[in-house]
This record gives C-alpha cells, structure tokens and sequence, in this order.
C-alpha cells in the first residue's frame, strides 16, 4: 500500500460510506502452496458491537472458493473512481505526473455461512441493490422456488470479520494551493472520473488550505 499519512483518510465514517457506495469489491487470498486466488463481488457492511463485517458469497467450488477452504485469510480491496493528473497543472511542472485514486483494503479471515444464514444474508442483498423495494420481481423472497432450489446449492456465504483496515486517499494532498485549484479545474474539465475525483478534491480544499494560513510544504518531504 502507498504508505503516506497525507495521503490517508482518517474519518472512519467517511471510509464506511466509501465502502457502501463502492461495494464491488476485489478478493484475492491464496491456497497454502502459495497459488494466488483473486474473484470481483458484492460485498455488505454490517457493523456489530463496534465491529465491522463483510459479507458475500462465491460459486461453489470454484478455485477462490476452495482456497478459502483451505487458507481463509483474504483481501478485500474497494476502490473508487481514479485519474491521470498532469505535472503540467503544477505550479513547478519539473516534477513527474502522478494518478489520484481512492483505494480500502480490509484484510481477515474467511468464516462461511451457514444454510439459513446464506439464505437471510441473499434477502439482505437482493434487497440493498433494489433500493428497500420488497415488490421487485428480483428481491429473494419473489424469486421462483425453483431457480432456488438451484441456484443456493450452487453458492456458499461468507462474513469476514476486519481485522485490519488501510485506505489511500490520494488526492494531490502534496500540492500547494495553486496547483491544487488547477488540478480540479483541469479534472473537472475532462468530466468522468476526472470530475468525480475534482469534487472529492474540493471536499478537502478548505482542511488542506484554511484561509490565513500559510501552506507549509516541509509536510510532504517524508
């Protein structure tokens, strides 16, 4: 991970939210002989006791499914939306281009579900990504009983409980204040992405550069 405090996000409710709005998760863990494993999946919050789970399911025995049988330590990696930022937008553009982009990697073990918990956690995700409406014709319980009885066989639940959480928030937090308002600017422009991430930027124009205070660039030099 790109290791710099200033590049962190420190808010846990902000890296949540994150989480929530960017649940297409990236999980790769490994067999015990060392043989990478890697599956892209939905994946739920759910905060219990001041802890923090996350859940999801996988096709039986596939080769992450079985990896996970056999070592269930796993990565959990969410991102965001990411850009290209040009040295050129700089006040000093001797310097190289970088990319901004937001990352969450939460790491732990795999524990897998039972029948009925797979069964309660698939009316909680049919029913997340329909937005609460219990009438759709693609919520859990309105689903034919025989795509049912085919369909959860085939799959198997899981909740990994977080026993560690790092972020990279990288957001051209290294720039002095011209550069930084020339950066959105130029990002906004592009639209996409690019504007996704400018609007992220502007959320911490004020934190990063508080009127009156001089910008201090010996924060950066670690």
């Amino acid at each position: 991970m790109y290791n710099f405090s200033y590049f962190k996000e420190k808010d846990k409710q902000t890296l949540l939210q994150f989480i929530e709005e960017h649940p297409f998760a990236f999980m790769s863990g490994s067999f015990l002989s060392g043989k990478q494993v890697a599956t892209q999946i939905p994946v739920l919050l759910d905060e219990r006791d001041g802890e923090l789970f996350l859940q999801g399911h996988l096709m039986r025995n596939t080769d992450h499914h079985k990896a996970f049988v056999e070592n269930p330590n796993a990565l959990l990696v969410f991102t965001g939306p990411s850009c290209y930022v040009s040295a050129s937008w700089y006040s000093n553009p001797q310097i190289g281009s970088t990319w901004n982009y937001m990352s969450v990697h939460i790491a732990g073990r795999v524990r897998f579900m039972t029948d009925d918990e797979l069964t309660g956690f698939m009316r909680k995700l049919t029913l997340q990504f329909v937005y609460g409406n219990t009438q759709s014709p693609t919520f859990y319980d309105n689903l034919p009983d025989q795509f049912l009885r085919n369909m959860m066989p085939a799959i198997v639940g899981f909740e990994i409980k977080a026993e560690s959480i790092e972020n990279v928030f990288k957001l051209s937090q290294n720039r002095d204040e011209k550069s930084y308002l020339n950066i959105i600017t130029k990002l906004d422009e592009q639209g996409g992405n690019s504007a996704l991430i400018a609007a992220e930027m502007r959320k911490r124009q004020a934190e990063l550069f508080p009127a009156g205070v001089a910008w201090d660039a010996s924060r950066f030099d670690s």
